[in-house]
């Protein structure tokens, strides 16, 4: 059955959301640090801390954005967060300071983050129910697309300069937002879905565990998800020495597994359910993340690559689904936000400290290891759901 004007236009409202949130304000820029520092720009120390002020203002973000999706009219709140996210490029076009440049980089994450709690809710509740979990899956795959484009344009970019580079993705975000902003005129006559409440209500307490379980592992994933997303390019560039077009390919190669992402998490939750699914996702991912470390070939990276690009949407979906199994739909949008409050703390506490590390150590390799570490307690958190879950309801019996 062919995709209807409606679904469409819900599916593009999210989609671009993602694919600029996450896919151009935050990954785009991760290819870009080696030509920062080779330019003389920035230092390595002061690009990687310039990738955590976007970490910083996407916490921001994650926290402000219902607040502002409920004081102002939808349009505006993804309109204004689409031309931030552009002018972050537009107004970086010469080494005018660090100072600067932490800002935009902070407007960014905020403006990134706002679309990501946003986009994809209002999709999603502009979707009829027997279509979500498809329209989701797609929904996400803009984090994806977003990577590999920056991946494969960018290196294009970069040989006639920094400045062209800044300006093609300053245009790339305006675009985006266009495209959004045409199919959120076409949502205008649809009905609005009736609020449900909040749907915590006669949770038993094997539920609440789950829930806090499932949030605490996605709060560690924050911290697992920043090596490979802000260090990757400048890891494999200059301190493996495989150099930029080599780190720029494998950038693309974690593009491509993040457009998969989704689609393998949908079919992991299928055939083992939600909870199994999450957890073998961790386990895939915080091996994926070590696996540079101890084998250092174009094999291995490529896996790691893919894998650990894939698993960046793929457990945002399997976090989202588990949470919205145990909640029911009524529920999911409060959980939700708090999930990813959580994570965008982490994920912000954690660039900073292994931006931190970087800066002591001058080397990126223990990076790795210990965000494959947080990863694998994740990996042990969420297998504790089984005895912890038993415990609470042999309580509640008693």
């Amino acid at each position: 059955m062919r995709p209807s004007r409606f679904n469409l236009s819900a599916l593009l409202v999210g989609a671009m959301a993602t694919f600029v949130g996450i896919g151009v304000a935050r990954f785009a820029y991760t290819p870009i640090i080696p030509a920062l520092v080779e330019a003389n720009w920035f230092t390595a120390t002061e690009a990687a801390y310039l990738g955590a002020a976007n970490l910083l203002g996407y916490l921001g973000g994650a926290i402000g954005a219902h607040t502002l999706s409920e004081r102002y009219k939808l349009r505006y709140v993804l309109g204004g967060a689409y031309i931030a996210v552009a002018l972050s490029f537009f107004l970086c076009l010469s080494p005018i300071g660090f100072v600067w440049f932490f800002i935009w980089r902070f407007v960014s994450g905020f403006a990134g983050a706002t679309l990501m709690v946003v986009g994809p809710s209002l999709a999603l509740s502009s979707t009829p129910a027997s279509q979500r979990p498809a329209t989701g899956a797609m929904v996400f795959t803009g984090i994806g697309i977003g990577a590999f484009l920056s991946a494969t344009a960018i290196p294009l970019l970069l040989n006639v300069g920094l400045v062209l580079a800044w300006i093609g993705l300053g245009v790339l975000a305006a675009a985006a937002g266009l495209v959004a902003d045409r199919a959120l005129a076409r949502l205008k006559s649809l009905p609005a879905i009736p609020h449900s409440g909040n749907g915590s209500e006669g949770l038993t307490a094997a539920q609440k565990w789950s829930i806090g379980i499932v949030m605490a592992a996605y709060a560690m994933d924050g911290v697992g998800f920043v090596p490979h997303t802000v260090f990757w390019v400048d890891y494999l560039a200059r301190e493996v020495g495989m150099g930029q077009s080599i780190a720029s390919f494998q950038w693309a190669v974690l593009g491509v597994g993040a457009v998969f992402g989704p689609f393998i998490a949908g079919r992991a939750a299928k055939k083992l359910g939600w909870h199994e699914a999450l957890l073998s996702g961790f386990l895939a991912k915080s091996i994926a993340t070590v696996l540079p470390v101890i084998w250092v070939s174009m094999a291995s990276i490529t896996v790691s690559s893919f894998v650990v690009g894939a698993m960046i949407p793929g457990i945002v979906a399997l976090t989202a689904g588990r949470l919205s199994e145990i909640m029911g739909p009524a529920g999911h949008k409060k959980i939700w936000g708090m999930a990813t409050a959580m994570f965008a703390a982490f994920q912000a506490a954690g660039g900073y400290a292994l931006a931190f590390v970087y800066a002591s150590l001058g080397s990126y390799e223990p990076l790795f290891s210990i965000g494959a570490v947080i990863l694998a307690s994740g990996v042990l958190l969420l297998s504790t759901r089984y005895l912890i879950v038993r415990k609470a309801t042999q309580m509640e019996k008693n």
